[in-house]
Parts: C-alpha cells; structure tokens; sequence
C-alpha cells in the first residue's frame, strides 16, 4: 500500500504507520523545505509533534531529522538506515572509475573535504567544491545541484578565468544522524560535475550512498571524471 502525506500532515505520520502495522521505517531523500506552521490541522497526534516543530523550523537538516528519528522511535518503530537495507549502493573506498585523480586534484580533494566537514559541523551542508587548491563554493539550501550550477555559473562569468579542473566533495556532517539524508551521488551528479568544467568527485567510503552505480560509473569513463571514494573518517553508525 502507499500512503502520500504532506509535511503539514505530520501529525497524521504516526497513526498512519501504526494503522499499517509499521514496525520498521526507513528514510530516504533530504529534507526541501520546512512545513509551513500556518498549514497545519490541530489534533492529537500533531500535538506529539510539537516540540520537535518548534525546534525544527530554525534549525540544520541534521537536526531536524535526528529530531524526526527520535519521535519515531519513541512510538516504538525502529528507524533503519538505507545502507542497512541495500549495502551495495555504499560507496566503496578507492577509485571507481578508469580516471584517476592528478596530484592538483588531490590537492582540491583535501580543500574541499576540509570545508564540506567545516560547513557539516556547522550543520549547513555536505559538499564543497575545490578549484586551485582551495574551496570555491560550498553547499547551502539549494543542495549539490545548485552548488554545481553555481559553479559552472562562476565559470561562465569569469570569475575563475584561467582555472582548470576541481573537484566536488561529499562527505557526512560530523556525527550526522546515518539513518537519514546519507550523503549520495547519482549520474545527475557526474552530469553537473562535468558541466561545472570539474575533474571529478569524492565521496566517503562507508559513508556515502551511489545511486544508481552503473550508470554513475558509465558516464564519468565517458566524460573523463574520476569518481573515488575516501577513507571515512569516522565509524559508520547511527546516531
């Protein structure tokens, strides 16, 4: 069965897993937007959702949604992260495809990563972009495509006249929620990277999702980007 709920629907989230016999939930996808308050039908179960709600509105995406797995698991059904239930789509360490990083890249790998984990800290984002041996764009609301966009946006302005390559950086916010809003990269992913004149893509091994593998693989040997995948810096776990 599928049932559709909207965001202002949270209150109706509970009662429908519990009519479904729900035991087990699992998330998938990132949070677009925050429900709007004024939307909002009144009734019992809206009124659990509460404290989490009000907290929720100002904050990151991390923790609204380790806000939404600890409601969910105070109901008593057990949240499940995606890499629990298909670990094949777990990105692996090394290079996945037939190019490999030049030792300028590795120097943009390092810039980028240390400000995509600066920004996870902070609970903004999960990618950097690194041209030259330094970040040139970190992720905001808008998500990894608008980062790529704005990138090749930068490009096609000028502003990073005489600038070859870079690299995109995807890594877990430190101590993000793991059942939820797992870093990924899907072929839209190499196809904006490519676009934005990049030379490839890092993600954490053991801690990043490839969507559709295959496909993600097949297009960066056809473009030339290597997609690789780093030594996670910290233990896969939920939170």
């Amino acid at each position: 069965e599928q049932a559709t709920l909207r965001l202002e629907d949270v209150g109706s989230l509970l009662p429908t897993l519990k009519n479904h016999h729900v035991t087990h939930l699992v998330t998938a996808g990132h949070i677009t937007r925050r429900p709007r308050l004024s939307a909002m039908r009144l009734n019992l179960g809206l009124l659990a959702w509460v404290p989490s709600l009000l907290v929720g509105v100002t904050q990151g995406d991390d923790t609204v949604l380790k806000l939404f797995v600890r409601r969910i698991e105070r109901s008593g059904i057990n949240v499940v992260g995606a890499h629990e239930i298909v670990p094949e789509l777990v990105a692996a360490e090394g290079a996945l495809t037939k190019a490999m990083p030049r030792k300028s890249d590795w120097r943009d790998i390092e810039a980028a990563h240390t400000a995509a984990k600066a920004i996870g800290a902070l609970d903004i984002g999960q990618a950097a972009v690194a041209i030259g041996g330094r970040a040139i764009a970190l992720e905001g609301v808008e998500g990894t495509d608008g980062l790529l966009d704005r990138t090749r946006q930068l490009r096609d302005h000028g502003r990073l006249a005489g600038r070859t390559r870079g690299v995109l950086v995807k890594c877990a916010k430190p101590g993000q929620e793991l059942r939820a809003d797992l870093p990924s990269i899907g072929p839209q992913t190499v196809e904006a990277a490519h676009a934005a004149g990049l030379a490839g893509i890092a993600i954490e091994a053991g801690r990043s999702l490839v969507l559709e593998g295959p496909t993600v693989v097949a297009r960066a040997n056809a473009l030339g980007l290597f997609v690789i995948g780093l030594p996670a810096a910290e233990p896969m776990h939920g939170d």
